[in-house]
């Protein structure tokens, strides 16, 4: 169970959430800063205050004032008229770390919102209550209007929803769940749509994928060399601490540590290796660099409040909803994921490459009638081109919307999902350097390091050699699995020690 404050939700509660069905309660210190939150709401409506998202329209209609015989319905207005996405369905553990984000940042205290509201939403995510929500449609400010829109229609009864994995009406699967539909009054409909809770949930997914995908990238890293008789010597510490960037210092050192005792490197005295070998502590340093401040964007921003207006001592129009920092942090993460991808996709090259390798051509027994791997290079060099595409940054442009009232947007939600596509491509590069680079070691006579011969064991647990031939689809996939889910760096760790 975790207790939601507004304050100090992680990346990895997300995915206990997201992925792990964790459930949720709130903190009772965050109730009562709902509740102080909402009566502020109810001295203004009592008082007759105009103030915007509580009694006028939105957007460029913000200078029309609703009566209050009208405001809950102006609630219902908006919700419906804002549901308007288009394009896939959004993967269901996306949408609950969007109900997730949106409880915890609604649990600050700071959007006047009711407690029952915050009760539903949290009964919805604990009993498995899934709004069906397009994935295209949010420019990213006011926040991701369209798709949190979805989630909110679906809590009043209307649209769609999946329950227990079955698609079906919205109200029927509030039945099922045992949930009353929503009655949203005074600011609460406007609470649950602004805000940037879709682009956050996707990126949350991707930064937690992105930290394991770089750690197997280390370790398949290390067994491309050994399969190619590389030298560590690029790994050692003083070189690292004369470019002394932090990722370099800990990339340097856990691929020294994961070539420890490899009688392959010792018994080979090169002196030096192809960029794609000997540059590892810089490329992998870089990376680990990035990701750790856009894990630190991200952590702020799962704990902020993101709608509009704020509720304090007054209640204050701002910008909060704006997805800047997330749009520029998911750009940067499809660049370094990217980057990944395709310094993987040189090294799967280079073992397929018997010019450069000293290996069989494609590492294929009896090549000629046997291809061997050469077409899981066309994959990973398919794979690298689609990332490229994608990691051009969405995050430069701006479509100004709402009569030119809203005029400049971040495009964060557009940035997220092209970085959670960059990431999976890479995870499925790194899947392949494992293949080939297992399939490599076939041929290599001397023993290798034991944080290697753990990798390899746990590939080999699943896949066999490559002795003959087959269709390699099933391959990928499976290792691919064992990329994301931890599997590989977990049996290299209980051999060679925590990868840092």
């Amino acid at each position: 169970m975790i207790e939601i404050d507004g304050e100090h939700l992680s990346i990895d509660d997300v995915v206990s959430v997201a992925r792990g069905m964790e459930e949720v309660c709130i903190n009772e210190k965050a109730l009562k800063k709902i509740e102080e939150s909402r009566k502020k709401v109810e001295e203004v409506l009592n008082e007759g205050k105009v103030v915007y998202g509580i009694n006028t329209g939105f957007g460029e209609l913000s200078s029309v004032r609703i009566s209050d015989e009208e405001i809950d319905r102006l609630q219902e207005n908006l919700i419906r008229s804002h549901a308007c996405g288009t394009g896939d369905e959004l993967p269901e553990e996306v949408v609950r770390a969007m109900i997730l984000l949106r409880i915890n940042s609604l649990a600050k205290g700071h959007s006047g919102v009711t407690k029952e509201l915050i009760e539903s939403l949290v009964d919805g995510l604990n009993r498995g209550f899934h709004p069906v929500v397009p994935s295209q449609g949010s420019v990213g400010a006011s926040g991701d209007l369209a798709p949190l829109a979805h989630i909110a229609l679906a809590f009043m009864g209307e649209g769609e929803a999946n329950y227990n994995g079955v698609r079906m009406p919205a109200m029927e699967a509030l039945e099922r769940a045992e949930i009353e539909p929503i009655k949203y009054k005074a600011k609460e409909g406007l609470a649950l749509i602004n805000g940037t809770q879709m682009m956050t949930a996707l990126a949350c997914l991707a930064v937690h994928d992105s930290s394991t995908i770089l750690k197997n990238a280390q370790i398949a890293g290390v067994m491309s060399l050994e399969a190619l008789n590389g030298t560590d010597q690029a790994f050692r510490e003083e070189v690292q601490k004369a470019r002394p960037h932090e990722g370099q210092l800990i990339a340097g050192k856990n691929l020294w540590n994961l070539t420890r005792e490899s009688e392959v490197i010792a018994s080979y005295n090169k002196v030096q290796d192809a960029y794609s070998l000997r540059c590892m502590p810089q490329v992998f340093g870089a990376a680990l660099d990035n990701l750790n401040h856009i894990k630190n964007v991200i952590g702020v921003e799962i704990n902020s409040a993101t709608d509009n207006p704020l509720v304090f001592d007054d209640i204050i129009s701002g910008g909060n909803f704006h997805g800047e920092p997330i749009a520029i942090a998911m750009d940067l993460l499809g660049i370094v994921m990217t980057k990944i991808s395709s310094f993987s996709e040189r090294r799967i090259a280079r073992m397929l490459d018997s010019n450069l390798s000293g290996l069989p051509p494609f590492l294929a027994k009896n090549a000629g009638l046997n291809s061997g791997m050469m077409i899981l290079q066309y994959v990973a060099a398919s794979l690298v081109n689609e990332n490229k595409t994608l990691s051009y940054p969405s995050s430069v442009d701006s479509i100004p919307t709402s009569a030119n009232k809203e005029d400049y947007q971040s495009m964060g939600a557009t940035s997220a999902r092209k970085a959670a596509d960059i990431v999976k491509n890479a995870g499925k590069v790194i899947a392949i350097e494992f293949l080939v680079a297992s399939q490599a070691l076939e041929f290599q006579e001397k023993k290798t390091s034991p944080a290697t011969i753990a990798a390899y064991d746990a590939i080999r647990e699943k896949i066999p050699p490559l002795e003959v031939d087959r269709s390699m689809h099933e391959d990928i996939d499976k290792v691919y699995e064992m990329v994301v889910s931890g599997e590989i760096v977990k049996a290299v760790e209980s051999r060679a020690g925590k990868l840092l």
